[in-house]
């Protein structure tokens, strides 16, 4: 019932480990989108984070010989480390498990604040797993990320916190969903008392189990989620939260990785902070939809949920960030390989700043060149690439390119003399040792290697492209070295710019 869930929240026992978070104003972003902005900034938390809200709050419910015996939970991030505080301040014992993959920087934090750490598994299914049989063999409590309805009131007081500290209009409220215990509790507050505020929530492209399951009206299995927001990459939302969600929630907004590391640089811009991919969605979110549906003068709020940024990736982010924010547009564009060629494309690029330039003559009579520019809104880049066609230069426009973004790039330099039948992949897999060598080690040894590029960004997935000869005989045991492999693959064969660039 709701009002069972409006008693939950107002008795929520949070504040003894939790602080009221601020609700800050955002003038830049407010200025540039024509909207009042107001950032919920749940990265203020101890632990840099809103789930601490959800740990503490069940952990704090539970009758103390449950206390005694202990708790435990599997995570790989956030939720862990709202544990492990939780249990340092109750005085009980934690267990925590995480897959084998999880950054260390991760597991010492966790460690450091007496919990006993297991590394079980690649996958958060297989923490899972393990951690309900551990839950089972020890007489331990489960403490469960998002599907409890004391971990959802708990984050359900950052709604209470909201309507306290903004009395007047608020016409939205955006929020990143994973499991979907956040949006839950703030939708279930919210809308009990002020129904008219819309609940919104940001899904990324590659995880919308939520987005999905609302809109098929059943719970949906994703066969696999993105990692880039590892904070919300759930393949299955809650029975509870996706109840809470299907009554309260009234619409959702999908973004991509671009739009998550401009909201990123603009929360930088703002506060000095830097928030982790999850805690950026629901700036993203609010920009995507605000724009889609022209409004102005709204007041609208987005929940910065959290900041445990691993720094090196921050190198991917301000990579992307440019073109998320519809600042920067890249493109493949052929010229003659003729005096006066260069200076013509250089007089229709006119005043706009080149971000990127690489060239390599191709041939005797054509050149490919790879360019990025700056510009002012979205829109844009199709009208630049148009504008280079109307004067005779061939123009394919990247700016949505997956493989041109994230290799291409920083591999332009011409073609080899006999690639025949390359065929070219992405891959995406777990940063962890011994990776690179399963997936080499799962080829056949007639596949020649013709290109390879792996950059490490940082984060807690690697990306490399391949090209490999496939004999066409061989073919029926290429698609069984992909199915058996594991990892997110992409048949990238037909690119165009590959065709330009590299093959």
């Amino acid at each position: 019932m709701a009002t069972d869930y409006l008693k939950r929240i107002l008795t929520a026992k949070v504040y003894d480990v939790a602080v009221e978070s601020p609700l800050d104003s955002a003038p830049q972003i407010s200025a540039r989108i024509a909207n009042t902005v107001l950032l919920k900034r749940e990265d203020a938390q101890p632990v840099f984070s809103f789930k601490l809200r959800g740990a503490y709050n069940k952990m704090a419910n539970l009758p103390p010989k449950a206390l005694e015996r202990g708790v435990i939970c599997a995570s790989a991030g956030n939720h862990a480390q709202g544990v492990a505080l939780s249990a340092q301040r109750l005085g009980c014992r934690a267990v925590i498990v995480m897959p084998v993959t999880t950054p260390q920087l991760k597991v010492d934090a966790v460690r450091a604040r007496n919990a006993e750490v297991v590394l079980y598994g690649e996958s958060f299914t297989d923490s899972y797993n393990h951690a309900k049989e551990l839950e089972a063999k020890e007489k331990l409590t489960f403490v469960h990320p998002f599907d409890d309805p004391d971990v959802i009131a708990g984050q359900g007081t950052i709604g209470m916190e909201i309507l306290r500290q903004h009395p007047g209009p608020i016409d939205a409220i955006f929020v990143a969903v994973g499991g979907g215990g956040l949006i839950a509790g703030v939708a279930a507050y919210i809308k009990q008392l002020r129904p008219e505020i819309r609940i919104i929530g940001v899904q990324t492209e590659d995880s919308d189990a939520m987005a999905q399951s609302i809109s098929k009206g059943r719970r949906v299995t994703l066969p696999d989620v993105g990692l880039f927001s590892d904070g919300t990459a759930v393949k299955l939302v809650g029975e509870e939260t996706y109840r809470l969600a299907r009554k309260y929630v009234d619409d959702f907004v999908i973004v991509d990785t671009d739009a998550i590391c401009a909201a990123i640089k603009d929360v930088f811009e703002e506060t000095r902070s830097v928030l982790e991919p999850a805690g950026a969605l629901a700036l993203a979110g609010l920009k995507k939809y605000a724009a889609q549906h022209r409004w102005k003068g709204k007041t609208l709020i987005a929940i910065a949920c959290g900041a445990n940024m691993n720094f090196d990736r921050l190198r991917f982010v301000a990579d992307r960030a440019e073109v998320g924010e519809a600042r920067e547009a890249v493109f493949a564009v052929t010229m003659p390989e003729e005096r006066g060629s260069f200076r013509r494309f250089c007089e229709l690029v006119g005043n706009r700043n080149v971000t990127e330039f690489n060239y390599r003559m191709a041939d005797s009579k054509l050149a490919h060149v790879f360019v990025g520019l700056q510009i002012a809104s979205a829109g844009e880049s199709s009208k630049i690439a148009a504008n280079f066609r109307r004067h005779g230069f061939t123009a394919i426009d990247l700016t949505h390119d997956e493989l041109s973004k994230t290799h291409l790039r920083h591999m332009i330099g011409g073609k080899a003399p006999a690639t025949d039948n390359e065929q070219l992949y992405r891959f995406e897999f777990p940063e962890r040792p011994g990776a690179l060598m399963r997936f080499l080690n799962s080829m056949s040894p007639n596949w020649n290697i013709s290109l390879f590029h792996y950059r490490n960004q940082g984060g807690d997935y690697g990306q490399i492209v391949v090209g490999m000869q496939v004999p066409p005989s061989d073919k029926k045991a290429f698609k069984t070295f992909l199915s058996e492999l594991g990892y997110r693959h992409w048949d990238e064969t037909e690119n165009p710019a590959y065709k330009l660039f590299l093959r």
